[in-house]
């Protein structure tokens, strides 16, 4: 038994164990939760396992000097132990993460860069755009107007805000080197915002089982300094091509171990199309179908509706919105204005 413990540990000593070793700094609060939380949960596994050698060697058929007593059946100071330890474990554990919860929610912009490196608020996050498709990412940079397809990269130190849907089943978009699992759910956005402290190379996947090629739907991360991302940047558009909605189309297809492709231009409005699903002329945009519902759906309640409204966008103008529902109130505009905007009167005039 000790000799097979001890291979075991001499063959765990090769394992990379990122998850708890992490280069970015989300990733790092996260393993310090894993551990503190196995710390509080041992302190009740560690004596439940001793205790039950112990009475098992304590009591056994062969001690004869062991006591007896077949009465006993209630102990004060023993019930107060049982409930109370773990119960202050427990609460212990629901403090633990309702803080952790909060402090490391991936809708948050980030609140530090490191463990006391605070972030320079002049600096703004690296957007990046992600799809999850069968079985390939597709990642869409906005601010260089550039895409990859099983790559990506970001700059050391500089927060990341990754904006994430999926094309096809839900799938799972996971970097361990970098923050937690974050689900891609098909005609939703949801967001991960992260960071990257160290330079390296680090493996990205699916967390999500999505069929056949799900084994190969990986992909490379690289933490770079700026100037090694500026330089990845003009490799991809010295080696890209165009993505549009013919090239999306051909993308959603189906593909086992897709190669690393760049793309050194985006189609306007793309993304929107793309977490719209209506990458082809013939679809109906989500959003669209949406707004047709919530005006009546396509019946003729829901055309005039459609057709009253037409032009107008009430977060711009919410006097004209309300003065086309409701005529006589066209001479409160100022009234409607301000209290829809939440503007005070002195303010408003």
């Amino acid at each position: 038994m000790p000799v097979t413990a001890l291979l075991s540990l001499f063959a765990l000593s090769g394992c990379d164990l990122v998850v708890l070793n992490p280069s970015g700094d989300v990733a790092a609060q996260q393993a310090d939760l894993i551990l503190y939380s196995t710390v509080l949960m041992l302190i009740i596994i560690v004596p439940v396992m001793a205790l039950t050698v112990f009475f098992a060697w304590k009591y056994r058929e062969s001690n004869k000097n062991a006591s007896y007593e077949p009465d006993w059946d209630h102990s004060t100071s023993l019930e107060i132990i049982i409930w109370s330890v773990p119960l202050a474990i427990i609460i212990c554990l629901a403090g633990l993460t309702y803080v952790a919860t909060h402090r490391l929610d991936p809708f948050e912009p980030l609140r530090r860069l490191s463990d006391g490196q605070e972030i320079d608020p002049s600096v703004e996050p690296m957007v990046i755009q992600v799809s999850a498709m069968d079985w390939k990412w597709l990642f869409i940079y906005p601010e260089q107007g550039i895409a990859t397809v099983n790559e990506v990269a970001a700059i050391v130190d500089r927060p990341i805000k990754f904006e994430i849907t999926s094309t096809t089943v839900m799938n799972s978009f996971f970097v361990p080197a970098l923050a937690g699992q974050i689900y891609a759910m098909s005609g939703m956005q949801t967001e991960l915002n992260a960071i990257i402290n160290e330079p390296g190379v680090y493996k990205g996947f699916s967390a999500n089982y999505s069929g056949a090629g799900f084994s190969q739907m990986h992909f490379k991360f690289h933490g770079m300094d700026e100037a090694d991302f500026d330089s990845w940047v003009g490799q991809v558009r010295a080696q890209g091509t165009a993505l549009d909605r013919e090239t999306i189309a051909e993308l959603n297809q189906p593909s086992i171990a897709h190669p690393v492709t760049y793309y050194d231009s985006v189609e306007d409005g793309l993304w929107d199309k793309i977490v719209n699903l209506c990458i082809d002329d013939d679809s109906l945009c989500l959003n669209d179908m949406m707004m047709v519902d919530a005006l009546g759906g396509g019946g003729l309640e829901g055309l005039w509706n459609r057709e009253l409204f037409r032009g107008i966008c009430s977060a711009d103008d919410p006097g004209a919105l309300m003065a086309m529902i409701r005529p006589e109130m066209r001479i409160r505009e100022d009234e409607i204005i301000t209290a829809m905007t939440l503007v005070p009167p002195a303010a408003a005039n």
